[in-house]
């Protein structure tokens, strides 16, 4: 009846769970959706600074805490530098160029 009770709600931030009968953790574990898990307890999985910590859905913002707060709070930003003696000159136009010539022979068949 828990089960079905948590399954027919919006999705939580945390689901508590207690018992030590690792069957039942298991079944609670496999059958529920939440943002985190905490057994036998309450709260303290906050406390742990390297577990992911945030909900799914409408009961959070994603993860946040170690490596998962990095990456959920950082945009990846590609840069590219081009020096100053750029290679692909040789293929620009005109076209006709020996190297040119040697690329088509090679890589376009």
């Amino acid at each position: 009846q828990a089960l079905a009770y948590v399954n027919a709600r919006p999705r939580p931030l945390a689901l508590y769970y207690f018992g030590y009968d690792k069957a039942e953790q298991q079944v609670v574990l496999e059958h529920t959706h939440s943002g985190g898990v905490c057994l036998n307890d309450t709260l303290l999985h906050v406390a742990q600074d390297d577990l992911p910590f945030g909900g799914v859905g409408p009961s959070g913002m994603g993860h946040y805490h170690g490596h998962e707060g990095f990456l959920t709070f950082s945009k990846a930003k590609g840069v590219f530098v081009k020096q100053r003696f750029n290679a692909a000159r040789m293929i620009y136009p005109p076209y006709g160029k020996a190297l040119q010539k040697l690329v088509y022979r090679l890589f376009v068949r």
